[in-house]
């Protein structure tokens, strides 16, 4: 009951509890609440404790075990050892005696220089190890590889398994080893092959590596071969012709002196059809020398020798002729053998001296005087080969031979090419 004093003052009244739970203090329901949550945590703790403890176990155990085999294994290994040392032939089906037997009918007797086949079984950065049937292994530098340079032997195709033929070069090297090169073998079949192509006389292609004073370095067949500036078609400069390939012929081979000197003269000209003697061509002059001018036809370099340039005595080339200047020559003989060719514009005179003081006439008349000069070859050559017919009916003495060219049975041949000095001693 609600006391009037308390109406009087006018306080709260308390709260009318209908049941027990409704009786029950805030204070005491939130203490239950933590305790329910503290025996959670207990129970996630113990949990953790416990699982934590069963690791620790097993790895205990699982270092016990691994300590328990190694100990196990090291015993293993001793008592194997031991047996080893005791009775070393223990299982084995053949005698010392036998082996030794075995070995002496296997010859391992290599020379340097000799060719051995072989088989890959290992590579690596600095070369290959090969099986050529030694009591020890051959090694095969990266550096013998090959004539070219290599990054690795795999790019020659050694892998292991693969058999080839090999030089040995040395005998033994730092760590007991027959030494074997590839690269030597190439070079012999190299050296080989450019005897057989000079005697073939074919024409071959190389690239031009460097050039200096005296003419080109040409690769061909993976050795280093020269092309003098004399046998350089056109007259070109050597700098010209750097990093290009070109057409060449071999003029010598010589492997105990390393020599390789080659023609691009005797190929381009290999690569023309035969001029005629006392043919017309159009060319270019390419350079004046002192003793004539070099003219192109072509791409076939011939020489208007001084003396053949008019009947007028002529003392300086430059005076008639300059580089670049466009002019018509008449065949006066050609050389394949030795790649030159001479020319002539003396022959295509109207009248002497024309080529100094009319040279556009000495043009305009050259066919009609070239066909007359090949009229007179023609009488000259049958002229020469009835006198031979009469000597040989009256005493049977004929001449000897061919009677020579036809620039030879005219008297024509006033330049003897072998006196030409070559360009490079110019």
């Amino acid at each position: 009951m609600i006391s009037s004093s308390q109406n009087e003052l006018n306080l709260p009244t308390p709260p009318i509890f209908t049941n027990k739970l409704q009786r029950t203090c805030p204070l005491q329901k939130s203490r239950s609440k933590s305790n329910s949550v503290i025996k959670k945590m207990a129970k996630k703790t113990l949990q953790i404790i416990t699982l934590v403890i069963n690791v620790h176990i097993i790895c205990v155990h699982c270092q016990c075990t691994h300590t328990y085999l190694q100990f196990s294994h090291k015993q293993c290994f001793h008592q194997r050892w031991e047996r080893a040392l005791e009775t070393p032939l223990e299982g084995v089906q053949f005698t010392y005696e036998e082996f030794a037997d075995a070995l002496s009918k296997y010859d391992f007797s290599f020379e340097i220089g000799d060719t051995v086949k072989g088989i890959v079984f290992k590579t690596d950065y600095n070369g290959a190890l090969i099986d050529i049937g030694a009591k020890a292994p051959a090694y095969l530098p990266l550096s013998e590889a090959c004539i070219y340079k290599l990054k690795n032997v795999e790019e020659m195709g050694l892998v292991a398994g693969v058999e080839e033929e090999f030089s040995i070069i040395r005998d033994d090297d730092d760590n007991g080893r027959m030494i074997l090169s590839l690269k030597k073998l190439q070079y012999d079949f190299s050296w080989e092959r450019c005897r057989q192509l000079q005697v073939d006389d074919v024409v071959i292609r190389g690239k031009a590596l460097s050039a200096n004073r005296g003419g080109v370095v040409v690769e061909v067949e993976g050795l280093r071969g020269f092309v003098p500036f004399s046998q350089i078609s056109a007259r070109q400069n050597p700098e010209e012709v750097v990093d290009k390939e070109l057409p060449l012929k071999f003029l010598e081979v010589d492997e105990e002196r390393t020599r390789l000197v080659l023609s691009n003269r005797k190929a381009v000209a290999e690569n023309h059809v035969a001029f005629g003697i006392g043919s017309v061509v159009v060319g270019t002059v390419q350079t004046v020398k002192p003793y004539g001018a070099f003219i192109d036809i072509g791409g076939v370099s011939g020489l208007l020798h001084i003396s053949q340039i008019s009947h007028d005595r002529l003392t300086t080339v430059e005076t008639v002729l300059s580089p670049g200047d466009k002019l018509k020559v008449m065949i006066l003989s050609q050389d394949r053998e030795r790649g030159r060719i001479s020319l002539s514009t003396k022959k295509l005179e109207p009248t002497p001296g024309d080529m100094l003081r009319n040279p556009a006439l000495v043009y305009e008349k050259a066919d009609e005087m070239a066909k007359t000069f090949r009229q007179r070859v023609a009488q000259a050559e049958a002229a020469a080969r009835a006198e031979e017919l009469r000597l040989q009916q009256e005493g049977g003495l004929g001449l000897r031979g061919n009677f020579g060219s036809t620039a030879e049975a005219l008297g024509l041949n006033e330049l003897d090419l072998a006196d030409i000095p070559p360009a490079v001693q110019v």
